[in-house]
């Protein structure tokens, strides 16, 4: 089993920044080519996508709303994935969870969330 616990959301003004993080323990072999790693984020009454995804060897991919204002990065020896949130928007208000996805199995892990809202 993995665990993900995500921390480092809140409250912050439009054009803001934060920076979440997400630290996986349990049993996990070889984090840094077994896992890719993600933030998804789900806004209220809407459904959840993807946000950003890093692979082990470090290639990324964001989803066109949020390209050139957050940053996804992994410490592969500390087993954690990072989410640097820059010119933060109202739009960006969500839950937001770190996803780990084995390789090897398909089998997909889940955070429980942390709220980012952006507002006045």
């Amino acid at each position: 089993q993995v665990q993900l616990v995500e921390s480092g959301g809140g409250l912050v003004q439009p054009g803001g920044s934060l920076r979440l993080s997400c630290a996986a323990s349990g049993s996990i072999f070889n984090f840094a080519k077994r896992y890719n790693m993600g933030w998804y984020r789900q806004a209220p009454g809407k459904q959840r996508e993807l946000v950003a995804l890093v692979t082990g060897g470090g290639s990324t991919n964001y989803v066109d709303s949020v390209k050139d204002r957050f940053t996804i990065s992994r410490d592969n020896d500390k087993m954690t994935v990072y989410l640097q949130m820059n010119s933060l928007k109202p739009e960006d208000t969500a839950v937001y969870y770190c996803n780990a996805l084995l390789l090897t199995s398909g089998m997909n892990y889940w955070g429980k969330g942390t709220l980012v809202t952006v507002s006045l």
